[in-house]
């Protein structure tokens, strides 16, 4: 993640969230309903541990299928620490990325078999290369991928846009998408109207998928210590929404 006005407050707690009519009601599906397998799944994430927070319970079932996997990474995630002197941006630019390494690694994913395409775009710049990102996108999707990214109202900028182009892209190709808030966890009320419920599933993740979404998480540290006497960009509330038996997808 990079450091944001809306990492400031406490966030919406894990407790709250239980009471939200809305997520109750949202549809529970398998991994495998999503994308089965000999479906490819294209997962765009804007930092380094997006694709964790998104979707790790669901990328441990592409161990032994990473043939059915494309990940693009769209920033090194540079900007996490605004200002800091332990976390430069030269030490986070290379750093973050062999984080995300580890992390994919104690999935259990192969990466001499996975296709993995790093973009390097500004972290805390998507928007202005947000044309790049739809042409770029658009020339990789084929008909039945299935597409999954930050949703278009996360209230980060990065995630936003990505997340536009990834809906122009497969507007454009016909191609399904599913986006993910994770940042809407932490700054929406549990039955926030600005979420469009109608369109939330709940993917089912088992205790297998939750551990290793677990153990890949722990490998971003540069987002879950403290940094002198700021607090940690992942802060436990919001690690606490995200680390459920299950992953909100939008469809």
């Amino acid at each position: 993640m990079t450091d944001d006005p809306i990492c400031n407050s406490s966030g919406t707690p894990w407790r709250q969230w239980q009471q939200a009519a809305h997520l109750a009601r949202a549809t529970w599906i398998a991994p495998d309903q999503l994308c089965p397998p000999g479906r490819r799944l294209v997962l765009v994430a804007p930092h380094p541990d997006d694709e964790i927070l998104m979707a790790g319970g669901l990328l441990a079932g592409f161990a032994g299928r990473e043939h059915d996997l494309l990940l693009i990474s769209v920033t090194d995630g540079e900007a996490s620490h605004p200002g800091s002197s332990q976390w430069t941006e030269h030490r986070l630019r290379r750093h973050r990325p062999l984080e995300s390494r580890q992390a994919l690694q104690l999935l259990g994913l192969d990466l001499a078999q996975l296709d993995w395409q790093r973009l390097h775009l500004k972290d805390g710049a998507v928007p202005r290369d947000e044309a790049f990102l739809v042409n770029h996108l658009s020339q990789l999707l084929k008909a039945d991928d299935l597409l999954l990214t930050t949703w278009r109202g996360d209230g980060h900028a990065d995630h936003e846009a990505v997340g536009r182009a990834a809906a122009q892209a497969c507007q454009a190709r016909k191609v399904q998408l599913a986006e993910v808030p994770i940042w809407a966890w932490h700054w929406a009320r549990a039955d926030d109207p600005s979420l469009p419920w109608p369109r939330a599933h709940r993917i089912a993740l088992d205790e297998t998928r939750l551990a290793r979404k677990r153990q890949a998480l722990s490998a971003h540290l540069s987002q879950l210590q403290p940094d002198g006497e700021r607090a940690p960009v992942l802060k436990p509330t919001l690690l606490e929404c995200l680390l459920q038996p299950f992953e909100l997808v939008l469809l």
